[in-house]
């Protein structure tokens, strides 16, 4: 189960994600061992299970991540463009960024600015030929909006609920792309929206979650 991933080191983790089922696909559990999620998160990093970083924000679980990336990976191949919506601590940025390998390009968009300034530090600190290459990138601002000035992409993922269906993400992604995102208030689904080479947007319901709301930032820092 899930939430029995939990591992002393970042591979042990990463392996018993992958002992579960959780995460299958070669590349996804490559990138999950190339990127330490300890790099990221100060408490508790290879326990499966969401883990603060302040200012009302939390890491997603382990596990959730690697759900993602399995549903993304078709659209983090190498070259590809993709945006993490609420990016945090700058763990996934780094993650689907070892998946589009040296010609892609990601961009991870937050809030709270000291978030997005810690995650750079990270990302500068143990990955900085991906900052320096522009292979990856973390800005400050309202992601609900996406960030249309490096779109269009190949795939979106959001780490907070948006409360109904995310248009303006939707006209960002190509044609085909995929977003991955947790939709509703108290009843919550990821839903992974699919648009086909036409522009036509199909949708489908993965799993129900509980995640924090996509919101103004003085309303997180309450």
């Amino acid at each position: 189960m899930a939430w029995r991933c939990s591992g002393s080191t970042n591979s042990e983790l990463v392996y018993n994600l992958h002992d579960a089922g959780i995460i299958t696909n070669e590349r996804v559990v490559s990138a999950m061992n190339r990127v330490d999620r300890g790099h990221f998160s100060r408490y508790n990093p290879y326990e499966d299970s969401p883990q603060s970083i302040g200012f009302g924000a939390t890491i997603s679980a382990p596990h959730m991540h690697g759900y993602a990336l399995e549903h993304l990976q078709e659209y983090l191949k190498p070259g590809m463009n993709a945006l993490d919506v609420g990016s945090g601590s700058g763990y996934l940025v780094a993650c689907m960024a070892a998946m589009v390998g040296k010609d892609g390009h990601v961009v991870g968009i937050d809030h709270i600015p000291e978030l997005v300034q810690g995650s750079q530090v990270a990302l500068e600190e143990h990955y900085a030929d991906w900052v320096k290459s522009g292979r990856v990138k973390v800005v400050t601002g309202d992601g609900r909006k996406g960030y249309a000035e490096d779109g269009p992409y190949d795939c979106i993922h959001v780490g907070a609920a948006s409360p109904g269906t995310p248009v303006e993400l939707i006209a960002q992604l190509k044609s085909p792309g995929r977003l991955f995102v947790p939709v509703g208030n108290v009843n919550q689904q990821v839903i992974v929206y699919d648009k086909d080479t036409k522009g036509d947007v199909t949708e489908k319901k993965v799993m129900g979650v509980i995640y924090v709301p996509l919101t103004d930032p003085d309303k997180q820092l309450v």
